[in-house]
């Protein structure tokens, strides 16, 4: 059976598994998926990882065809998330509307759960928000990292800590059953990411590759894009 890898950022998980059964239906072909930090996956990429498909964001995958790693014009982009915050289901939602709110909310959680400050999109952009609101040392006994975004927001729906919070892209968020999204964050702290899917040079199934990247980017994961938060 032919294998087609891919390495995709946290916030593709649901669309590549939302069209994997009819794709493996069609082609007879199995998918192989890795999702995590998008910092993470270009560098398991970058050291050799089995790979016929990346889905990360467009400007890292801009570097990848400069570099001859993803091949010119094979780049589709999935639409733009937004990075939102969350809340376990069902706790009350606290109001992040301005930057005065937003910092409110943040002191009054006794956990902050958000994905790798330096390897993920999200989480990167969050440590940012937090060093321009004076909170980013402040809040340091309450920061909960883990490595990408549906991570942290799976082990957030599991605390029984009362006030927990969450900070991530929103497909992850709304991925993740047992969370809430609050809201995206306020207009100055908002952060919307391209996530673009490209064909590897060296793909071993380029064919195959190209089939799913059309299913991932097109019609076929549509309902589920915009479902999971996807703009386009």
């Amino acid at each position: 059976m032919s294998v087609v890898n891919v390495l995709s950022g946290g916030a593709a998980a649901a669309v590549v598994k939302g069209v994997q059964a009819q794709f493996e239906q069609e082609t007879g072909a199995r998918v192989n998926g890795t999702f995590s930090a998008v910092g993470q996956m270009r560098d398991q990429f970058l050291a050799g990882t089995p790979c016929d498909l990346v889905i990360l964001t467009k400007p890292l995958v801009a570097k990848l065809i400069e570099s001859g790693h993803v091949v010119a014009g094979s780049q589709q982009s999935l639409g733009l998330v937004k990075t939102g915050v969350a809340v376990p289901a069902g706790a009350q939602r606290p109001r992040i509307g301005n930057r005065e709110e937003l910092a409110a909310a943040f002191r009054a959680a006794s956990a902050i759960y958000y994905p790798d400050p330096e390897k993920a999109t999200a989480g990167i952009h969050f440590m940012n928000v937090l060093k321009a609101l004076g909170l980013d040392q402040e809040l340091k006994a309450a920061f909960r990292p883990y490595p990408n975004g549906a991570t942290a927001m799976a082990e957030m729906a599991k605390s029984k800590s009362p006030n927990v919070i969450g900070c991530t892209q929103e497909t992850e968020i709304n991925y993740t059953p047992g969370v809430d999204l609050v809201g995206s964050l306020p207009r100055e702290f908002e952060l919307a990411t391209d996530y673009t899917v490209g064909i590897c040079t060296k793909a071993q199934q380029p064919e195959l590759a190209k089939k799913l990247a059309a299913m991932v980017a097109g019609p076929a994961s549509e309902a589920i894009r915009r479902q999971g938060g996807f703009e386009f």
